[in-house]
């Protein structure tokens, strides 16, 4: 949930804050006991194996060694020096893994992950993160959107942007546009549903303790429930986070936010009100992104 970001906030609010595989073939001819074929088959010497054999397990080791090499990446990790890649000619580059586990820190209250590498991986794994907890339901609720922005947001931002969200939300106008009471609450019955969904991200800018970061993401907004007047919907943005190495992990200085890149929609029924608040109730959300 953006608001429109970090430049804007007086708006109406609606809804919005991606081998070859080898295939041996081996033919085997009629195999009998002196038939018209030819003598029978030699059995095998006892104790060693057949040479097919031998050369069935030589290939398969290859290919597992070719996957794992064609897997392992550059091996670069950037958690030392400075590279700006801001740039037109920035790659984007797939997740892969590096051998590196996930984060393990958290923040007690939230439950964001915490202590992401200063590195690049590590960067997009915290703006991720952040652009799943600042999409949550979460933020329409005055208590728990201060503890969210007060731990993503540097200390110095964190106490700005929490003024600015409670102008915005201090008329009954966003709320009541969403479906729900002055504190956030959906009507009995019902589920409030608000869940980012990360696809992808990119780094434009990493140098010096400093990173720009662009997740894109889709959206999943309404009230799930019979006779919801806002039935759950789904919207696609891109949430660019101006990040800064701060005690040892990344924070956000700056945040905002702009429609798509939006796909074009499948030809696919609608879930009816009841299966789609058994999904959301079901499918529990990520804490960990990336």
């Amino acid at each position: 949930m953006s608001l429109g970001g970090d430049d804007g906030y007086g708006g109406d609010y609606d809804g919005r804050e991606a081998g070859p595989e080898g295939h041996l073939t081996r033919t085997r001819l009629p195999e009998g006991d002196g038939g018209p074929y030819g003598p029978a088959r030699r059995p095998g010497r006892p104790g060693k194996p057949s040479r097919n054999l031998v050369t069935v397990v030589g290939v398969v080791v290859l290919l597992i060694a070719a996957i794992a090499f064609a897997n392992r990446g550059d091996g670069k990790d950037n958690a030392s020096g400075s590279t700006d890649t801001s740039g037109t000619n920035a790659e984007s580059h797939p997740t892969a893994p590096t051998g590196r586990r996930p984060v393990e820190g958290k923040n007690t209250t939230t439950g964001i992950a915490s202590g992401f590498a200063k590195s690049q991986q590590g960067a997009q794994s915290a703006a991720a993160n952040f652009a799943v907890a600042l999409g949550s339901d979460g933020m329409f609720n005055a208590a728990r959107r201060e503890a969210i922005v007060n731990a993503v947001y540097a200390p110095d931002a964190a106490a700005t942007r929490i003024k600015q969200l409670a102008t915005v939300f201090s008329g009954d106008k966003i709320l009541a546009n969403a479906g729900l009471d002055s504190n956030g609450n959906p009507p009995h019955g019902m589920t409030f549903v608000s869940r980012a969904n990360p696809v992808g991200t990119k780094v434009e800018k990493f140098k010096d303790g400093e990173a720009r970061v662009a997740v894109w993401h889709s959206l999943l907004f309404g009230l799930a429930g019979e006779g919801s007047k806002n039935p759950v919907a789904e919207s696609w943005y891109t949430d660019t986070f101006e990040l800064k190495w701060i005690k040892g992990d990344w924070k956000v200085t700056q945040y905002t936010q702009k429609d798509g890149p939006a796909p074009v929609g499948r030809d696919q029924a609608a879930s009816s009100a009841e299966d789609m608040a058994k999904a959301v109730q079901g499918f529990g959300g990520f804490t960990y992104a990336r």
